[in-house]
């Protein structure tokens, strides 16, 4: 089973983006060709493809497989060193402040802080959801994660956590206590009661992405309550973020989601609370160094007032480290 490999290299990856040279690599992916042979397949001439080879040589995409003689003739048979190559390069701001990369499950409390450290430090956000975030920062795609996934033993993140980097020494904060709800047009015109009401045909709902802990925590209460997710108009139509799902209702685009309190006064829309969560911020001990300035920052009275404002945050357990 020929194994698959990660470029890291912007050089590698810049190398790819032209067409002629990823033609190459492909055609040598599913099996070893000479020069001839790939001049023949791409209708180029032989010096054309050489100088192609060596260019991927060097970048350590392709090798020399076998070298066959036959009478006076040689033969030289290339190779992929890959069965397959995955791209993954993050392009980065060139700055004097330290970059941050956030990934994980969308929170409007983080959209203020990045603008309140901005002179400190580029805090950029990847909105992909809790488990999905979890996986990036395990994969070294960011720096932090933020998560609210509940367990079925009712307790969050740290069963998630300790899965996922049992070999790596993992810090929790708690960014601060959520309250999520039906949100819904001002004046309540289809009535909506509770969650019962996603079953019905004549409401538009609008789902998060899987792997988000909303998502998550939707799919648990749905079967308990019994309720086919297929029953669930718009059940797979999905949004990554709060505020996404918000402003699909306040266009009138949707009826009914589950989302933030915050999101649902920002849109002015109604909001039916269900449930409080803890959303935790979650990072590797050695990547603290970068992430001084938002840990230091979640200690400060200042944080806590702004959590204040933001509608169904409640602060007091804010910048508290979570035992693993």
């Amino acid at each position: 089973m020929d194994p698959i490999e990660t470029l890291h290299s912007f050089e590698q990856i810049k190398l790819l983006a032209d067409a002629r040279r990823m033609a190459i690599l492909r055609l040598l992916m599913a099996e070893p060709a000479t020069l001839t042979q790939l001049a023949g397949d791409l209708k180029q001439s032989p010096a054309w493809i050489r100088h192609h080879i060596k260019m991927l040589e060097a970048a350590q995409l392709v090798e020399l497989a076998e070298v066959r003689t036959t009478g006076t003739v040689t033969e030289k048979f290339y190779r992929a060193r890959a069965g397959a190559f995955l791209l993954q390069q993050l392009v980065l701001p060139k700055s004097k402040k330290p970059t941050v990369i956030f990934s994980g499950s969308h929170d409007l409390a983080l959209e203020g802080i990045a603008g309140h450290l901005s002179r400190r430090l580029v805090l950029l956000s990847l909105p992909v959801g809790s488990l999905d975030g979890l996986v990036h920062l395990r994969m070294g795609l960011c720096q932090v994660s933020g998560a609210h996934l509940l367990d079925p033993n009712g307790e969050y993140n740290t069963p998630y956590v300790r899965h996922l980097f049992p070999d790596r020494n993992v810090e929790l904060i708690t960014l601060a206590n959520r309250t999520q709800g039906l949100m819904f047009a001002p004046g309540n015109p289809h009535s909506i009661q509770g969650m019962a009401d996603l079953a019905r045909r004549n409401v538009r709902f609008v789902n998060r992405n899987r792997g988000s802990g909303t998502r998550l925590w939707l799919d648990t209460k749905l079967a308990r309550l019994g309720l086919d997710p297929q029953h669930v108009n718009g059940y797979g139509r999905e949004v990554r973020t709060h505020s996404e799902a918000a402003s699909l209702i306040a266009s009138g685009k949707a009826d009914l989601a589950l989302g933030l309190q915050a999101a649902a006064v920002q849109h002015g829309l109604a909001f039916l609370p269900l449930f409080e969560e803890r959303y935790d911020l979650v990072l590797l001990r050695e990547n603290e160094k970068p992430l001084a300035p938002l840990l230091e920052y979640l200690q400060t009275a200042a944080f806590r007032n702004e959590l204040n404002l933001l509608a169904g945050y409640n602060p007091a357990h804010s910048g508290e480290q979570i035992t693993l």
